[in-house]
């Protein structure tokens, strides 16, 4: 029978260490893979339309061009969309498990996992910042670019035992420009016995 330190009511807190100790390690220093679609006019205005996000900077060339760009300029608001890497391609099997609450085998919203963690069965997003450095243009592709690791802190909460990361990483253009600078943090817990995640 295996255990689960994180359970352990002394070992708990001390199977987050590894990653108390790494925090300002890049664990992602490379670019990601710009594997992601180029941005689109009809994907642009298909994003517009729901929002009746009238602003001709998103539509009309000509107007993002008399105002400097050299194309439609993407809503900062749909910046995330582009830049995460598929959720799904075929072939793929991303929910491997038919249980309640089972979570997907990978998932491009789920932040960075580095091998230092304990093991957690759960998490949630507990913040998101973003500093929006330059527009991303119709015809540039997005990727990501590192994931430095900025705070760990352990805590048990009504939902479980496990920690808050916060994971810093940088939106880059096919021309390795920044686009944006983005901070984000989860909670990755694994649920007390018996509750309901």
């Amino acid at each position: 029978m295996t255990t689960d330190p994180t359970h352990h009511p002394a070992d708990w807190m001390a199977a987050w260490q590894p990653m108390i100790d790494a925090i300002g390690q890049d664990f992602a220093p490379g670019l990601d893979p710009v594997d992601g679609d180029p941005i689109e006019r009809t994907t642009v205005r298909r994003y517009l339309e729901p929002l009746e996000f009238d602003c001709p900077l998103h539509y009309d060339a000509d107007v993002a061009r008399a105002y400097g760009h050299a194309d439609i300029v993407l809503p900062c608001t749909a910046l995330q969309s582009f830049a995460l890497a598929p959720a799904w391609r075929p072939g793929e099997t991303i929910f491997d498990s038919a249980e309640r609450n089972a979570q997907p085998t990978r998932s491009a919203v789920s932040g960075v996992r580095s091998p230092l963690e304990p093991p957690t069965t759960a998490f949630f997003a507990t913040e998101y910042d973003v500093e929006y450095l330059r527009p991303a243009l119709v015809g540039d592709t997005l990727g990501r670019r590192g994931a430095r690791l900025v705070a760990c802190l352990p805590k048990e909460t009504k939902v479980g035992r496990g920690a808050f990361l916060t994971w810093e990483t940088d939106i880059v253009n096919q021309r390795s420009e920044v686009v944006a600078h983005v901070r984000s943090s989860f909670f990755r817990y694994n649920p007390h016995p018996g509750a309901r995640s």
